[in-house]
């Protein structure tokens, strides 16, 4: 995480809509975003059920450019920048240290056709670290990287949150209507400069993330707005990609975790021979894995008795026999969706379907049992395992 002890929050140039709509703001990676404007429930229902917007102008955009962009990126990330054929398409990938760690999670973009032009989105509050390694790692590289924080973004997510943005920008239709997920396109021929929006988003709900100028974003919010389309802040950010089994940096996954260890094996491209960083750890991972020796896996819980799971509390399964084991919850919350607790949890691969799976809630002794699930809980608004 960024060292932000000494600094003042920085503010996205969408500071002011959330002070004008009643944002609750608080500090979040050294910058200062809305927790909420007053409601977190009816911010994550409106998700689920219609329209909602999140400001994510925080986000770190890095555009990449030279004749060995795409090497640098086979190098430099454990998916493979091969599978983008067309413009606009984007890749989610992690970046990973010597060890097979998780230094970072991002999309990267296709800029343009020659495959020399390309755009990255990463974390906030992992920007020194993640700028330090993409310059460190460029350095033999035919490559220019350029931070872009000119610009702002904003997540518009949910079952109606298309249809409502194109009735706030009917010429965007044609162009909403032929992204598909992870497929984005370039505005500057509709909108304007710097405009592009991609078919992306972080809760498990259809919508778009929409990156434009600074000096265009608070208009555009005010749009948005008047279209129905309610702001929602970081609480609700936490519980919709919860429910929808997606990581959290510096939670989920760190410099520490393998891509196996948090349920991203999917993101990793190891059948050909491209020699990226980390590949040789992962090699062995997944040679342990097949072993079975590889430690642990991520899953999901659910608690239906009262009380909320919390992120750092043991996982106990098969508690006081011979065959106990320990994990931990990652991520915890309270899911406005299912009414009851969920989280994250990383646990032995050894774990069994009859296995019995416990928490001690109050660290006191007293152990709860919990349901163990395959993630997703929730995704397109609709519950992903039977009652």
């Amino acid at each position: 995480m960024t060292d932000t002890n000494n600094q003042a929050p920085q503010r996205t140039p969408l500071y002011q809509s959330h002070v004008d709509s009643d944002g609750k703001l608080v500090d979040f990676s050294g910058w200062e975003l809305p927790i909420h404007y007053g409601s977190q429930i009816e911010e994550h229902e409106a998700v689920r059920t219609d329209a909602g917007m999140f400001d994510v102008s925080h986000m770190v955009i890095v555009d990449v450019k030279g004749a060995d962009s795409k090497a640098w990126l086979q190098k430099l990330l454990a998916n493979d920048v091969s599978k983008l054929k067309t413009v606009g398409k984007a890749l989610y990938s992690p970046m990973l240290n010597e060890q097979g760690g998780i230094i970072d999670d991002l999309i990267v973009y296709l800029s343009n056709a020659d495959e020399t032009e390309y755009r990255i989105v990463s974390n906030a509050g992992t920007r020194d670290k993640d700028m330090a390694h993409f310059e460190k790692t460029a350095q033999d590289f035919d490559v220019t990287l350029s931070e872009r924080t000119e610009l702002a973004m904003l997540a518009i997510q949910g079952p109606n949150a298309v249809e409502k943005l194109a009735q706030v920008k009917p010429n965007w239709a044609d162009t909403l209507a032929a992204i598909t997920p992870f497929v984005g396109a370039d505005l500057t021929d509709i909108e304007g400069k710097d405009w592009f929006v991609a078919r992306t988003g972080y809760t498990g709900e259809d919508g778009v993330e929409v990156i434009m100028h600074a000096d265009d974003a608070p208009a555009f919010f005010e749009q948005l707005k008047a279209a129905g389309i309610k702001p929602a802040g970081l609480g609700a950010r936490d519980t919709l990609r919860m429910e929808a089994g997606m990581n959290l940096y510096g939670h989920d996954m760190d410099e520490t975790i393998s891509p196996y260890d948090c349920n991203m094996g999917w993101t990793l491209a190891l059948k050909d021979d491209r020699k990226f960083i980390g590949r040789e750890a992962l090699v062995n991972n997944r040679k342990q894995a097949k072993d079975g020796n590889t430690a642990m896996k991520q899953v999901g819980l659910l608690m239906t008795s009262r009380g909320v799971l919390r992120e750092g509390m043991e996982v106990t399964i098969n508690q006081g026999t011979d065959n106990e084991q320990k994990g931990v919850i990652t991520s915890g919350t309270f899911s406005p969706s299912l009414k009851n607790s969920i989280a994250i949890a990383r646990v032995p691969t050894t774990l069994a379907d009859d296995d019995n799976v416990q928490i001690d809630l109050r660290g006191k002794g007293k152990f709860v049992d919990v349901r163990v699930l395959k993630l997703p809980f929730v995704r397109n608004g609709k519950q992903q395992f039977e009652d």
